[in-house]
């Protein structure tokens, strides 16, 4: 059991055979068999007549079932569950990730694939003239517009000369 903690070097190539895995990871090959039957993904698909074969994730993998099984004394079944977890991602109704996008994303994402979807509409539509093209107002949003507007005495001072000197003859 203490040689199931140490580190193994695994050779940089992308395939290994079977008996290839089992010297490295000191297992039998029966052990290693009834760990595929555990984990489907474990290995290259085996064809008729070819030798079982697996990639170096796939070594990586038995290492860690090994790990799970011999070092923290998990059965088949819960190493399973384990690598499970361990692979699972993150839940979408998960508390952090409603704090960083907001309570209200799901609604504001499908806003903005509507008003995409509708820009994708107009640019497809070769037939339509330019005429045609008319920008509706957006409906009522509960949140403030970031537009703001200027006070009227500093509006009047952005203007250039010949507005100013227009208005002056208006007057």
């Amino acid at each position: 059991m203490a040689d199931a903690s140490t580190h193994i070097d695994i050779p940089k190539r992308a395939l290994f055979k079977a008996a290839e895995v089992c010297d490295l990871l000191k297992v039998q090959p029966y052990v290693l068999r009834s760990w595929e039957a555990e984990f489907p993904d474990l290995g290259v698909a085996k064809t008729a007549g070819a030798p079982r074969v697996y990639r170096r994730v796939d070594v990586e993998q038995v290492v860690r079932i090994k790990h799970l099984l011999l070092v923290e004394g998990l059965t088949l079944a819960g190493a399973r569950r384990r690598l499970e977890e361990e692979n699972a991602p993150v839940g979408a109704n998960a508390p952090a990730i409603d704090e960083l996008i907001g309570r209200n994303a799901r609604e504001r994402l499908t806003a903005i694939k509507r008003g995409l979807q509708s820009i994708l509409d107009l640019l497809s539509a070769r037939g339509s003239l330019v005429d045609d093209f008319q920008l509706a107002p957006q409906a009522a949003s509960p949140a403030p517009s970031r537009i703001r507007s200027l006070p009227p005495s500093r509006a009047k001072a952005g203007r250039s000369k010949p507005a100013r000197a227009a208005q002056a003859r208006r007057r």
